[in-house]
């Protein structure tokens, strides 16, 4: 199988290049901004290419070179709070870079594979649980951006028979994550001797998911999944944002502060992920082993999470 990895020196797409290296030929297409990293694929040995997703004649001469069997699209911007400051960029890769892989898909023929998130079902803090036929209802620049980008796929499918399937995961937590999100950031600023922060009371909930979990769902969406299917990846695990915090804090030693809540701010993420389970996947990494070997191996890879520490990163509230 050939498989291009859009985004793939990203967090989430540099774990599940890494888990697919050696089972096909694959092929690395990514801008490299601020998140996207070579560093990410040291080891890894695939055909790499630096390109913007929105650029639709580079994308198109790659791919159609390469000539894929399975594109699989992780290329995006994907934090609230720097969304809340510009939502542009958001816009531009969420919603115009997939026009252009579908685009390429439309000419092309290969099944096009598109990470989506849990944030675009909106706040579910009244309760319920989302399974992939709720409503849309995102709340911030960033999951408004992402569900416009569903809705393309969806279209592009109807309109032009595109072959596409959906992939709708959880909070993901592991190796490799930009120390802006919430498990890298409180790691670092704990291991800096500076206090971990919550934003506002801490009760937010989210669903938690080892990222080495959620590739090898991700894996079996394209062995045994439909053309034009949804599917939510959650862990089953959930956890206010207080509660991992302080997980953390306790594992490394040091304190926690309260900041002011982030604008807009969801309150709880909650799906249903039947259509997967009836796959065959389940989940393997419990949240308490999950964060150990995250904190291991934040611990232990210094040389990599160092550069990428600047005032925004250690603001105590980056969106300001």
């Amino acid at each position: 199988m050939r498989v291009a990895v859009i985004g793939g020196a990203g967090f989430m797409g540099s774990n599940f290049v890494r888990h697919m290296a050696g089972r096909g030929e694959v092929l690395v297409y990514d801008k490299l901004t601020y998140a996207g990293r070579l560093e990410n694929l040291r080891g890894v040995e695939v055909e790499f290419v630096r390109g913007d997703v929105a650029n639709f004649e580079l994308l198109f001469y790659v791919l159609s070179r390469f000539r894929p069997d399975v594109v699989v699209n992780f290329a995006a911007e994907t934090h609230v709070d720097r969304s809340i400051n510009d939502p542009a960029p958001f816009l531009t890769t969420n919603v115009w870079g997939v026009h252009s892989v579908l685009e390429a898909a439309r000419k092309l023929g290969f099944l096009y594979v598109h990470i989506s998130t849990d944030e675009v079902y909106g706040d579910l803090a009244s309760g319920g649980e989302a399974d992939e036929s709720w409503p849309m209802r995102p709340s911030s620049p960033y999951s408004a951006s992402k569900a416009a980008g569903d809705l393309l796929v969806q279209a592009y499918g109807r309109t032009y028979g595109v072959r596409f399937r959906i992939v709708r995961p959880c909070n993901n937590y592991g190796p490799f994550q930009h120390p802006e999100k919430l498990i890298p950031r409180t790691i670092v600023r704990l291991l800096l001797g500076r206090p971990a922060t919550i934003y506002g009371d801490g009760r937010q909930v989210r669903d938690w998911l080892y990222v080495g979990d959620f590739v090898r769902a991700l894996e079996v969406v394209i062995e045994r999944g439909v053309d034009g299917g949804i599917y939510n990846v959650c862990a089953g695990q959930p956890a206010s944002v207080r509660e991992v915090v302080e997980r953390i804090a306790s594992a490394l030693g040091g304190s926690v502060k309260y900041v002011r809540g982030r604008p807009g701010e969801d309150m709880r993420y909650a799906m249903r992920c039947d259509k997967l389970r009836g796959l065959g996947w389940r989940p393997e990494v419990s949240l308490e082993e999950g964060l150990r070997r995250t904190v291991e191996w934040y611990r232990e890879n210094e040389w990599w999470w160092r550069p990428l520490l600047d005032e925004y990163v250690l603001a105590d509230e980056p969106w300001r």
